[in-house]
């Protein structure tokens, strides 16, 4: 008879168990997006990247990989630098890192072997170069940039109307490391007249830039976000690369679908 006790009592401990399980339920607030990703997300369900998308895809990707220099005597180190820049800053670099990596090799042994930098006196040009190798792990040195001061060992005046060296400039310094001065002026330097350069008639697409740029610095920038809005700049741009433009949109385009195709296979 105890037996059959102690087996009701613990058939009723386990019923009771369940029940306050079942009701204790957790009093969250409602999401403030409401439903609109479960709907976004089962719109998109039947989304699919076909084959003719993914023909003309991997056909543009053979086309920009064609475009890296074997060498650096195949283009000047300007369009090698801003090519590659282009590549990095429209979001598909991952598909050309040992692309990336053999031209900026090439790049950092020319520039220290024939002291190129000497003998550059674009900006624009020698602070993309201190960017890309300083974010490729290169050491290069903050010195590059003395050319650029003038008699009382202050920036230049006449690089203060210069508003895409500036940019290019200010975005180098952000990887300075601490006790380099020079490059802590850079800022000081590029952050002010980048400020001031706002009051003046800037394109639209300049002057979007200018302000992105001051509010959230490359670096710190979430990279498939940034992409996004880097595309909308260079496709401004007159000297853009249509190519790379086209294969960027595309990538960008399949990678929505997939992310897509993925939160309604989640949500279902």
């Amino acid at each position: 008879m105890s037996a059959v006790v102690s087996a009701v009592s613990t058939s009723n401990h386990i019923a009771t168990a369940a029940s306050n399980s079942t009701r204790r339920t957790a009093d969250f607030h409602p999401s403030i997006w409401g439903s609109h990703f479960l709907a976004y997300a089962s719109d998109n369900m039947e989304v699919e990247v076909d084959n003719n998308m993914r023909q003309e895809f991997e056909m543009l990707k053979e086309d920009v990989r064609m475009m890296f220099p074997s060498t650096m005597e195949d283009n000047t180190l300007a369009h090698k630098l801003n090519f590659i820049n282009s590549v990095q800053r429209l979001g598909v670099a991952y598909h050309f890192e040992s692309e990336i990596d053999e031209a900026l090799q090439q790049i950092y042994n020319s520039c220290t072997g024939n002291n190129i930098i000497t003998h550059c006196d674009d900006l624009h040009s020698i602070a993309l170069l201190f960017r890309l190798l300083r974010q490729q792990g290169y050491h290069i040195s903050p010195g590059v940039f003395n050319k650029f001061k003038d008699e009382t060992g202050k920036f230049s005046a006449r690089l203060e109307n210069d508003v895409p060296a500036l940019l290019s400039l200010y975005e180098a310094a952000q990887y300075r490391v601490k006790g380099e001065e020079l490059l802590d002026e850079a800022l000081d330097f590029t952050q002010n007249q980048l400020v001031r350069s706002l009051k003046n008639q800037l394109s639209p697409s300049m002057e979007a830039q200018v302000k992105r740029s001051l509010n959230r610095p490359l670096h710190k920038g979430m990279p498939r976000l940034e992409s996004r809005y880097y595309m909308s700049f260079y496709k401004e741009d007159p000297a853009n690369n249509k190519v790379l433009l086209t294969f960027a949109k595309l990538d960008f385009n399949i990678l929505q679908k997939l992310h897509q195709k993925e939160l309604g296979t989640i949500t279902k």
